[in-house]
């Protein structure tokens, strides 16, 4: 049997004086190494060849970014100044993750991908968690080392019979956590697999995909391998992208 083939939609960025499309390195290898699949980069052009993507592949994978979604998405008040966002990315994405659900693909949204994913099917985005009563500040300190960044960081509790935690066979686990931005309003469509302690939804799935479509807050993509539910998690995501590819081979 083949591998199954991930499409990773892609930022689109000035480096330098020209644009490019770029994806983190570490969701690529993720993709190919924990979830055993082939990853191929998706570029942000918007819905011009969305029905081809979506007739090619086998899952999509949506990452996170240091851009934010634009808030004019979801009817949101103006971002801050110097706020980046990346409006081609939105256009690609967001029609990108409703289409491809209905047509059974698998789907797996990370940070940016996973306030996408709520946007997409009708949710809100509180834009500055931090400066909300109650809740924790979600960044991470950008003069610490990428390890200390990418590491443990808070608990989260897991929906009592949900998917993560079958996967995890426990109720809480700890997890990264290098964002601003989180749920404001859950879409109706969605359900709630992880809260942290200061009540942040921190995963969800669709409800009635029908195949994989589940979206984390947290990045588990980081150093994947060493870590046995980042490993298992991907690992699903991969084995429903299989199940997917060996439906579309017969």
């Amino acid at each position: 049997m083949r591998k199954p083939v991930i499409g990773i939609p892609a930022d689109r960025r000035l480096l330098g004086h020209h644009w490019f499309h770029c994806v983190g390195e570490k969701y690529i290898n993720a993709v190919a190494q924990a979830a055993d699949a082939v990853p191929v980069l998706v570029p942000a052009l918007g819905e011009q060849h969305l029905r081809d993507w979506l007739e090619s592949f086998d899952g999509i994978l949506f990452t996170g970014s240091p851009s934010n979604v634009e808030p004019h998405r979801y009817q949101g008040a103006p971002a801050a100044p110097g706020t980046l966002h990346d409006p081609e990315r939105d256009a690609t994405t967001l029609p990108m993750i409703t289409r491809a659900v209905e047509a059974g693909l698998p789907v797996f949204g990370i940070c940016r991908g996973f306030q996408e994913m709520n946007v997409a099917f009708g949710g809100s985005l509180a834009q500055k968690l931090q400066e909300l009563p109650g809740k924790f500040d979600h960044r991470e300190n950008g003069a610490q080392p990428l390890e200390v960044q990418y590491g443990p960081a808070h608990e989260v509790e897991l929906t009592d019979g949900g998917f993560l935690h079958g996967i995890a066979g426990r109720h809480r686990i700890k997890v990264n956590s290098l964002h601003s931005q989180g749920v404001e309003k859950l879409a109706p469509s969605l359900v709630t697999e992880a809260k942290a302690d200061d009540g942040v939804i921190e995963a969800f799935r669709v409800a009635s995909a029908p195949a994989f479509a589940l979206a984390v807050q947290w990045h588990p993509e980081w150093k994947a391998m060493e870590d046995p539910f980042s490993r298992a998690l991907f690992a699903a995501f991969g084995q429903a992208g299989r199940a997917r590819a060996a439906r579309r081979s017969t």
